[in-house]
């Protein structure tokens, strides 16, 4: 039965993503050749609207064919025309899933930071560009250390994406660890935290430039799996019993809005500093989420 039952519910997941993906595309060419920015901006709710859809699908989906309950903690007032930074911690790919379940419709659409290599996934990959997602080479120091105008490409690109969102509705989302937690990284790292990984605040230092006061408030998200780190073949399969997912909203700090992460060290000490106090907070939310 199990074959069966993934069979389809990936049909039907390659179904509403076509239904979806082909008039988003179809919207976005023509606002390509729209002639003025006002006329753009005027069709970005239905760009919007049409990945919202696609989500609420989705989430049906979920409850439909699993028995997964989402058990949410909320200190926040969500807005849905909100200017947000979205930090949260990472470990599995269900993450994405969690928090657009969360969020879908309730704060504006989350638009994630890419790897460019995923702009080439099929129908996805062009819908991300058309809903503005910004794609990022993510070089590794190695690659940053032989041609340093790398580290500018990336920086460049979180700019002009956070320049677009600037006039729009928008909940900038990042996984600032960097990658999914595995007992085998979190050794590697020697991270001091239980639950976590180290958090990478380059990322979240420059949106915070580059936005300033466009963002007015932080949703700081804390997911846990009491059934252990999932798999997506998990989440198809119905054996991801719960998920706990806490939401904080938090002010910005107006001494963090501006400065040069990049070349001053005593800001990039300040920063690091305050992120780090974040996740020690996340790691106890988890300690508390988790069954002992």
């Amino acid at each position: 039965m199990l074959p069966l039952r993934l069979a389809l519910i990936s049909l039907l997941i390659a179904a509403n993503t076509v239904l979806h993906v082909v008039p988003l595309l179809s919207i976005a060419v023509v606002k390509a050749l729209l002639p003025s920015n006002r006329l753009r901006l005027a069709s970005n709710p239905l760009l919007t609207g049409l990945a919202e859809s696609w989500i609420g699908v989705n989430n049906w989906m979920m409850d439909r064919f699993t028995r997964t309950r989402v058990s949410l903690q909320e200190d926040a007032p969500l807005q849905a025309d909100g200017h947000y930074l979205v930090l949260a911690n990472h470990q599995s790919w269900v993450d994405i899933l969690v928090l657009q379940k969360v969020f879908n419709r309730r704060i504006p659409l989350l638009r994630f930071f890419l790897k460019r290599q995923l702009f080439w996934v099929p129908l996805l990959g062009l819908a991300w560009w058309a809903l503005d997602f910004p794609f990022m080479g993510r070089y590794t120091r190695k690659q940053i250390a032989r041609h340093p105008e790398l580290a500018m490409r990336d920086i460049e690109a979180t700019r002009r994406a956070c320049e677009k969102f600037r006039a729009i509705p928008v909940a900038i989302m990042n996984f600032v660890e960097g990658t999914r937690f595995t007992p085998a990284k979190h050794a590697t790292q020697g991270a001091p935290y239980r639950y976590l990984l180290k958090p990478k605040s380059g990322g979240v230092a420059f949106v915070l430039d580059a936005m300033g006061k466009g963002l007015h408030a932080l949703l700081d998200v804390t997911i846990a799996y009491p059934g252990g780190r999932p798999s997506m073949m998990d989440l198809l399969a119905d054996r991801i019993p719960e998920v706990r997912v806490h939401v904080r909203q938090r002010p910005i700090p107006e001494e963090l809005l501006h400065g040069d992460y990049q070349d001053d060290r005593a800001f990039r000490a300040r920063f690091q500093q305050w992120m780090n106090g974040l996740w020690w907070e996340k790691d106890e939310d988890m300690t508390r989420l988790l069954p002992d």
